[in-house]
């Protein structure tokens, strides 16, 4: 038995292991009349939801028990893609469970898509921060990119978990693109394509600008055909060049990811060899090799909450391809919060093939630490000090994302209902100052088109190249 918690996932049953393991079912099965209630309350006032992945797991568990068609849990690439449909569909109103730059750039792209009439709302009038988004706003990253003004061909790729005035303020200085960790690769990749002698600059994210850095140098030792598998239009000549062209910035991360460090990696090596190994790109580098290494072998992956999702169900589906019975366990390098979306997709697969003979363990690398006990609640995800994360290494859950409770979204449907002169609090900060002729809110919003412009068609456009071949 490993020392980290675990939850066992069958077809019609749950089993946890260790009492962190034990706070996280607890709301795998919610009430249903709660379910019912909100249910009710989104379909008659047509109200939609769009939540990450990492949200509080009282609060998943009723909402993937609801059946009103527009309510997703994705990462924040598909957030604002899918307020866009839903406001398509005729929904109303769009509440955004996440932090607050989620809903900005929720705001922003429905504002793109001209559904400014379709209010959008956070669920707390306070600030939901981020800790990787506040070190983009610190002076030092200023400082950063004016460096980056005076190189050759700049161009700043900046991650999307930041605020649009930071956006705003970076495409001031540097023509900047935003990336998500599902297409951060790729996009470095191809506007090095575009622009061969461009000087590319990513941030904030410290362990996933590292990350890249570290992809890009074992790049250079493939051949032309592998490299080319990764891209179609690179060669072993062009990586290397691009490698002298890189720079990432060295003091921004993420509170979460930043926790899981070398103990807990070790950990991982030397009781967990067996297991599928999975880690967000924005993981320490110690993390993220362990995960590489496993990825190489095809026991592992790196990347987007929405590619470790994908790579479980996988795992699951090859599985199901055979009579045998399995277990198949994963250590989940990420959030805790995802747990309840693997629960109902992994439940969904073995349900649909009628499959008992077929668990899927879920270790948690988390330390004993990282959670707290509570007089009325017992056993809760979090430190006492309430900030989620040990420093023992592991980590509970994200501290800004947990302000998005089943209490607060339930008081957001409320007032919206009473149409209460309070809503306005509960908007995302609209970014009025001007910055070369225009407000931080429409100049932070092209960034986010420049990427939206790369998934849909594979490059960037015209405008963004010329922005950067004449900075």
């Amino acid at each position: 038995m490993g020392t980290f918690p675990s939850l066992t996932i069958q077809k019609d049953a749950f089993i946890p292991k260790g009492s962190f393991a034990q706070a996280q079912a607890t709301y795998l099965q919610p009430d249903k009349e709660q379910v019912e209630e909100i249910d009710t309350l989104l379909r008659d006032h047509n109200i939609g939801i769009v939540a990450h992945y990492y949200m509080d797991v009282e609060l998943q568990g009723i909402l993937s028990s609801c059946e009103w068609p527009h309510i997703r849990i994705s990462d924040s690439l598909l957030m604002a893609d899918t307020a866009v449909e839903m406001a398509e569909a005729g929904i109303e109103h769009i509440i955004v469970l996440g932090v607050d730059f989620m809903s900005e750039n929720v705001r922003a792209v429905l504002d793109y898509a001209n559904y400014k009439n379709i209010p959008v709302y956070r669920v707390d009038e306070r600030e939901i921060g981020c800790s990787l988004a506040q070190a983009a706003e610190a002076k030092v990253y200023g400082a950063w990119l004016h460096k980056a003004k005076k190189s050759q061909n700049p161009v700043h790729v900046i991650y999307i978990n930041t605020s649009l005035q930071v956006k705003a303020l970076s495409h001031a200085t540097v023509p900047t693109i935003t990336c998500t960790s599902s297409n951060v690769l790729h996009t470095i990749l191809q506007i090095a394509y575009q622009i061969p002698d461009s000087s590319i600059w990513y941030g904030p994210d410290t362990y996933m600008g590292a990350n890249i850095e570290k992809v890009l140098h074992e790049m250079r030792t493939m051949d032309d055909q592998a490299i080319q598998s990764i891209h179609p239009q690179h060669t072993q000549a062009s990586i290397i060049e691009l490698c002298t062209r890189y720079e990432f910035f060295k003091q921004g991360n993420c509170i979460v990811h930043h926790m899981f460090g070398e103990d807990v990696v070790q950990t991982v090596r030397d009781e967990y060899a067996d297991a599928y190994h999975t880690a967000h790109f924005e993981v320490p580098g110690e993390m993220f090799t362990l995960a590489t290494i496993a990825q190489k072998k095809g026991k592992g992956v790196v990347g987007s909450t929405a590619n470790i999702l994908q790579f479980i169900t996988q795992r699951v589906e090859e599985a199901l391809n055979s009579k045998n019975a399995v277990s198949i366990p994963f250590v989940l390098g990420t959030e805790a919060g995802m747990i309840t979306s693997i629960v109902r997709k992994v439940q969904q697969q073995l349900k649909e093939a009628n499959r008992s003979n077929i668990e899927v363990e879920i270790i948690f690398p988390v330390a004993s630490e990282a959670f707290a006990e509570d007089d009325q609640f017992g056993i809760v995800p979090g430190v006492q000090g309430g900030e989620g994360c040990s420093t023992a290494g592991g980590c509970a859950t994200c501290p800004y994302m947990k302000m998005n409770s089943l209490d607060t979204m339930h008081n957001t449907i409320d007032l919206i209902i009473q149409n209460d002169a309070v809503l306005p609090k509960y908007e995302p900060k609209k970014y009025t100052q001007v910055i070369n002729g225009k407000t931080a809110a429409e100049l932070g919003g092209e960034p986010i088109l420049f990427m939206r412009h790369f998934q849909k068609h594979g490059s960037f456009p015209n405008r963004l190249i010329k922005q950067i071949t004449s900075a």
